[in-house]
C-alpha cells in the first residue's frame, strides 16, 4: 500500500478515467475520426500515468522536509520506503512512460509528438526540484501539466486523423477537450494555492516562496476567495448560454459543480485553519471529478 500511496494511485486512476471518457464518452459516440485503437489508447494511458507516477515520486523525494512538518503521518520516503528505492522507481517509471510515448508517436506516424512526453517528464522534475519553491510559477506549471493530460488525448486522437474534409468536426471536438483542459487548469491552480495555505508551516521551514508566505496567509486567502469566483462565473455562463435546453445537464452542473464552487467561496470567506484549507482542497478535488464526469452527458447535450 505504501508504494501505491507513493505514486498517488487515486490521482492516476482519475487521469486514466478522464482519458477514457474523452475517447469513449465524447469522441466515439459521435463517430469522430480517431487515430488510436484500444491498444493505442491503453498505451497512451500507460505512458501518461507512468510519467505522472514518476512526477509524484520525485515530488515526495524533494518534499521530505516539508512533509515531515505538514503531514508526518503520511510521510513515505525515508520512512516506509528508502530514498534510494524511491529514486530507482522514479527512473523506472520515467523510462517506461517516455519509452511508450516514443513507440506511440511512431504508431500514429507523428514522431514530433514524442517530445511532449520528454517535456512533461523534465517539467515534473524541474517543478519538484525548483519551481515549486517559486511564487505562483510552480502552481501554474503543475496546473498546465494537469491540463495537458486531457489535451494529449486530442493531440494523439484527432490531429493525425484530420483531413480537409473532416477538419471542422475535428476542430470542434478538440475545442471541447481544450475547454475541459482549461477547467482542469483553473480548478487545479486554485487547489494548489489552497494546499499552499494548508502547508504554510512546513513550506516556511523549508524556505519556499509560496503565495501565502510572501503576502501572508490572510491576504492569500482573500486572493483565493476572489479567484474562486472565476470558475463559478465561467461555468454559470456556460450553463446559461449552452445547456439551458437540456434540463438534465443543467441540473447536473448546478448540483455537482456550481453548488460546490459556491460552497468553496463561502467557506473561503472565513477559512483560517489548516483543517479548513484541507477541507476546501478536498472539495476542489470533487469539483474536478464531477467536472470530468460531465463528459458522460455530451451524447445528450450535442444530439
Amino acid at each position: 500500500m505504501n508504494y501505491l500511496n507513493l505514486i498517488r494511485w487515486k490521482n492516476l486512476l482519475m487521469i486514466a478515467m478522464v482519458q477514457l471518457l474523452i475517447k469513449y464518452a465524447l469522441l466515439e459516440p459521435f463517430g469522430v475520426q480517431t487515430s488510436l485503437d484500444t491498444l493505442g489508447m491503453t498505451l497512451l494511458i500507460l505512458a501518461t500515468i507512468c510519467i505522472a507516477a514518476a512526477g509524484n515520486i520525485i515530488n515526495d523525494i524533494f518534499d521530505v522536509e516539508t512533509d515531515a512538518v505538514n503531514k508526518p503521518d503520511k510521510l513515505i520516503v525515508g520512512k516506509s520506503i528508502s530514498e534510494k528505492t524511491a529514486y530507482n522507481l522514479f527512473i523506472i517509471f520515467n523510462v517506461l512512460g517516455v519509452g511508450i510515448g516514443f513507440y506511440l508517436s511512431h504508431l500514429v506516424d507523428r514522431n514530433a509528438f514524442f517530445s511532449l512526453f520528454v517535456i512533461i517528464s523534465v517539467l515534473l522534475y524541474v517543478y519538484a526540484s525548483y519551481l515549486k519553491q517559486t511564487l505562483l510559477i510552480g502552481n501554474i506549471v503543475i496546473s498546465v501539466l494537469v491540463a495537458l493530460t486531457l489535451i494529449i488525448v486530442g493531440i494523439f486522437e484527432l490531429l493525425p486523423s484530420t483531413t480537409s474534409i473532416n477538419q471542422q468536426t475535428q476542430l470542434t471536438f478538440f475545442k471541447i477537450i481544450f475547454d475541459y483542459a482549461v477547467f482542469a487548469f483553473i480548478i487545479n491552480l486554485l487547489r494548489e494555492i489552497t494546499k499552499d495555505l494548508e502547508d504554510i508551516n512546513g513550506d516556511h521551514k523549508a524556505g519556499m516562496n509560496t503565495l501565502p508566505i510572501i503576502i501572508g496567509s490572510e491576504r492569500a486567502t482573500k486572493v483565493l476567495f476572489v479567484l474562486s469566483f472565476i470558475p463559478l462565473f465561467v461555468i454559470s455562463h456556460y450553463v446559461v448560454n449552452s445547456l439551458y435546453k437540456n434540463q438534465v445537464a443543467v441540473l447536473y452542473f448546478l448540483i455537482f459543480i456550481i453548488a460546490p464552487l459556491l460552497y468553496i467561496s463561502i467557506k473561503l470567506f472565513s477559512a483560517s485553519t489548516k483543517k479548513d484549507f484541507h477541507h476546501i482542497s478536498n472539495v476542489f478535488k470533487l469539483v474536478m471529478l464531477f467536472g470530468m464526469l460531465s463528459l458522460l452527458l455530451y451524447k445528450y447535450i450535442l444530439l
